[in-house]
């Protein structure tokens, strides 16, 4: 509505219904993202299914604050979108698993593969569980995979060892 442009994540539910529009709110400045866009102002969370998802994208992973906000609103699934670079790989799988452990939740990166004119991007989109164990590892190939996930496993993890109590 006020013309300027977000890069975004929309959850859609199975009926094909937009549930929740996350706008970013960590803009990548070492890629010049903010003359393109404007930051988002709030971590969202929306009901899909029997699920709390919160959306993030990419550089917001850095910034396990947003994750714990999300968390502080429910959020038992994070799903994070991005454009993570080859070079910077094992932060990536690093930080998913250190998002998950800390939140005591799921969380799902999907990140791009192949390349363009100046950087590789090796894929690794990943399924991790509430203990930090990597449930999916899709490897560098452009795939479809999917995986199920246990909401039974994470509530009895989070009741059996509840340091989200201490928020």
């Amino acid at each position: 509505p006020d013309k300027q442009f977000r890069n975004q994540q929309l959850l859609i539910n199975p009926s094909g219904q937009c549930v929740a529009r996350y706008s970013k709110m960590r803009l990548f400045h070492p890629g010049g993202e903010e003359r393109l866009c404007v930051a988002g102002s709030e971590v969202v969370v929306a009901s899909i299914e029997k699920w709390i998802v919160a959306p993030l994208v990419c550089y917001d992973l850095r910034f396990p604050e947003l994750f714990r906000e999300g968390t502080r609103r429910g959020a038992e699934l994070f799903i994070v979108i991005a454009n993570w670079p080859d070079v910077r790989i094992e932060h990536w799988i690093t930080l998913l698993r250190a998002r998950a452990i800390e939140n005591q939740a799921y969380v799902i990166g999907v990140n791009r593969s192949g390349r363009d004119p100046e950087r590789a991007y090796s894929g690794h989109s990943m399924v991790v569980d509430p203990k930090g164990n990597a449930i999916l590892d899709a490897g560098e190939s452009e795939v479809v995979a999917q995986t199920k996930l246990d909401r039974e496993a994470l509530l009895s993890w989070r009741a059996e060892f509840p340091v989200l109590r201490d928020l």
